[in-house]
């Protein structure tokens, strides 16, 4: 699970931006563990926000982390914290996350909650909202959170990740646990279908697995992405599975034709999705799950059928029409940054919203009503 060297020109940039990035270590399972953490201009102590755990791959740290699955952009404008921690050395010299039951004493899991525990008591986190992403070997440490800490995590997204059969076998999350898996089907680190040897488990099993946990519905919603660039030598497929407990879902974004690497990375090295972009979904997922929400079981149930959406792709004109005749309390439009582009108070059963002057891209409606809420999403060309 090797995450690639960081390209020295990156790193050269991050320096540029080091005073956004504070360095800390904390004391956990005998060791001193040390991470990096990025706060956004517009962090103020009086507001909570959340945070975002980025992991690395394997070999790799916590500061090619921070510039190859870069959140940061988005934490600009959507106001949230990413912490890149650090993880420990194994035999061969190589930085790793212990999440394969290779026998090493390191407790992860520990640390990582932890380090958000520490972090609780320095800034204003919502606790409620705590998510956890990574790459490659820091995938698989996300979903280690998932079955172990969804006491403080509230959604995962795993990037070239996956679980080895025993820890899927052994999972057992105290709530359901909304999952991204994004994989590309040419992987040849984490193979898509699996490596019986090494005991990865296959991605469709995978999320069959999470969808199940879930309660999500089986047959998911599919959604070719737009095939925007034609030389990255690669496509994209969404699929979306909903209606599960407490309104969780579980997606996967299933590059056809890509390697071990993070879609949408301006520096791609191998066959890197230029389609869509990893950061934006990840975030675009994460922001619709509370910690609180999930865990009550009285929650509003998220009920996409009840609305349907049309054009979509749109051009101009954005129709929604409620299907059962109910109207909405509220309507947001949220962009793939997180940022609100549109806020409509009691908007009725039918809604048109003019898109003309909106920028091409991927956007999310959240639409609340008496007693649940449907979120759906739509692309703009």
């Amino acid at each position: 699970m090797r995450t690639f060297t960081t390209i020295l020109c990156l790193l050269t940039f991050g320096l540029a931006s080091a005073q956004t990035t504070l360095t800390g270590t904390i004391k956990s399972g005998g060791l001193t563990r040390d991470y990096r953490l990025y706060i956004p201009a517009m962090y103020n102590a009086n507001t909570p926000v959340p945070l975002v755990l980025n992991l690395h791959g394997y070999t790799s740290s916590a500061t090619e982390q921070e510039f190859y699955g870069n959140l940061r952009p988005i934490a600009d404008t959507a106001n949230f914290l990413i912490v890149h921690p650090n993880g420990t050395i194994d035999g061969l010299g190589n930085r790793f996350w212990n999440t394969f039951g290779t026998g090493y004493p390191v407790d992860d899991v520990e640390f990582l909650s932890n380090l958000i525990d520490s972090l609780r008591t320095k800034y204003n986190i919502d606790p409620n909202r705590i998510y956890s992403t990574g790459m490659s070997n820091g995938g698989f440490m996300s979903y280690s959170l998932a079955c172990e800490l969804s006491n403080k995590i509230a959604a995962i997204a795993s990037v070239t990740g996956s679980m080895i059969t025993a820890n899927l076998n052994a999972c057992n999350p105290q709530r359901p646990v909304p999952v991204m898996e994004i994989h590309g089907t040419a992987d040849n680190t984490v193979p898509y279908n699996g490596a019986a040897l090494q005991g990865f488990v296959p991605i469709p099993t995978l999320v069959d697995a999470w969808v199940e946990k879930n309660g999500c519905n089986p047959t998911p919603i599919f959604t070719p992405v737009p095939n925007i660039n034609t030389t990255d030598g690669c496509t994209a497929e969404h699929y979306r599975y909903t209606g599960g407990i407490n309104g969780s879902t579980v997606e996967h974004y299933k590059v056809i034709g890509g390697g071990h690497t993070w879609p949408g990375q301006l520096f791609p090295i191998g066959v890197t999705n230029l389609d869509f972009n990893a950061s934006q979904e990840i975030w675009r997922f994460f922001s619709q799950y509370r910690l609180d929400v999930l865990t009550d079981v009285t929650a509003p149930e998220v009920m996409a059928t009840e609305w349907s959406i049309s054009p979509n792709p749109v051009s101009d004109r954005l129709t929604l029409r409620s299907v059962n005749g109910m109207r909405a309390r509220q309507i947001r439009v949220f962009d793939m940054l997180g940022r609100l582009r549109l806020l409509l108070p009691d908007a009725g059963d039918q809604i048109n919203i003019e898109t003309g002057a909106w920028e091409s891209g991927v956007y999310f409606v959240v639409i609340e009503q008496e007693g649940n809420a449907t979120q759906l999403l739509f692309s703009k060309r």
